[in-house]
């Protein structure tokens, strides 16, 4: 009989983005991220520049949301965080919610504290890495050398 594996502790980006910084959300959506037993391994509030906008947006360059989104991005402070855990890239993406807040469920970052200005991926308080590989090249954006 083999032993049950566990499975590894994952690494992923969290941002709060200007308008959770703004609407002094940081601390909420931190706590829930910790009470879903996650851990928060480095925070750092950052002024995003454009180059790094540039880099962690790439792969959406020439849509229509591209140059709005950077502009919003750029209008404050980010809250960049490094979190860990089992499970921790899609865990804290269901935590997040939709990135539509109109359709994002109750209980979710978005769900509860997001507001529809029309700007569905702008303002959606929150950015989560999707994959590890995503996660490790969006940390060594906004994290160099960790």
């Amino acid at each position: 009989m083999t032993e049950p594996t566990t499975p590894a502790i994952e690494r992923t980006l969290i941002l709060v983005k200007p308008d959770g910084v703004r609407r002094g959300l940081t601390g909420e959506i931190l706590r829930r991220v910790e009470a879903k037993g996650y851990t928060l391994a480095a925070v750092d509030l950052q002024h995003a520049t454009p180059d790094q906008l540039a880099t962690h947006y790439a792969e959406h360059e020439g849509k229509p949301f591209y140059a709005p989104l950077v502009e919003f991005m750029l209008s404050g402070p980010t809250l960049a965080v490094i979190a860990e855990g089992q499970g921790v890239i899609a865990g804290f993406r269901s935590l997040a919610g939709a990135t539509d807040p109109t359709v994002a469920a109750p209980g979710t970052i978005r769900g509860d504290m997001a507001r529809d200005w029309g700007l569905k991926v702008q303002q959606n308080l929150v950015h989560g890495s999707d994959s590890p590989e995503s996660a490790e090249r969006e940390i060594a954006i906004w994290f160099p050398g960790r």
